[in-house]
C-alpha cells in the first residue's frame, strides 16, 4: 500500500460513517423483508444490490484506512441513488405506469410502509445513499488535497 492511499483522520472517519449508514441501510432492509415479510419489489432489489457490497468495500476500506476505496465505493453508491431517486418518483406518482418495471410480482408504486405519514421505504434509501455519496465526496476532495 502506497503512502497516498492510507487515509487521514479525517477520511477514516468519513469512510467509517458511509460504512455505518450502509451496515444500518443493510440490516434495515433484511428487517424489512425477513422480520416483517414485506416483500421487495424489483427497485428495491436493484438498490439492494448497489447498498449490500458497499458495506464490505467500506468497512474493508475504513479497516485498512485506505482511502482508495472511495474509487470502488462511489460507482456502486451513484448507481443505488439514481434506483432510489426512480423509485420515489414512481411512489409519488411522477411517473406514469406504462414506465414502471414491475410487470408481475409486487409493484414498485404500491406503500408498502409509511413513517411519520410521509417518510416510505424508498425516501429512507434515498436518505442513505444520498448521505453515503455526500460522505464519499468529501473523503475523495481530502484525498486530492
Amino acid at each position: 500500500m502506497t503512502a497516498s492511499s492510507l487515509a487521514t483522520g479525517r477520511q477514516w472517519r468519513l469512510l467509517a460513517v458511509s460504512w455505518l449508514v450502509a451496515l444500518v441501510s443493510t440490516l434495515g432492509a433484511l428487517f424489512l423483508s425477513e422480520v416483517m415479510a414485506l416483500e421487495p419489489c424489483v427497485l428495491c432489489w436493484y438498490q439492494r444490490i448497489a447498498m449490500f457490497p458497499l458495506v464490505l468495500i467500506l468497512g474493508a476500506g475504513a479497516y485498512t484506512e485506505d482511502a482508495g476505496s472511495v474509487k470502488y465505493a462511489l460507482p456502486l453508491a451513484c448507481a443505488g441513488w439514481l434506483a432510489a431517486f426512480y423509485h420515489c418518483l414512481l411512489y409519488g406518482g411522477f411517473i406514469p405506469a406504462a414506465m414502471q418495471p414491475c410487470g408481475k410480482g409486487v409493484s414498485c408504486s404500491a406503500q408498502k410502509l409509511e413513517l411519520a405519514g410521509f417518510i416510505t421505504i424508498p425516501l429512507l434509501s434515498l436518505m442513505a445513499f444520498s448521505l453515503i455519496v455526500l460522505l464519499l465526496l468529501a473523503a475523495k476532495k481530502d484525498s486530492r488535497q
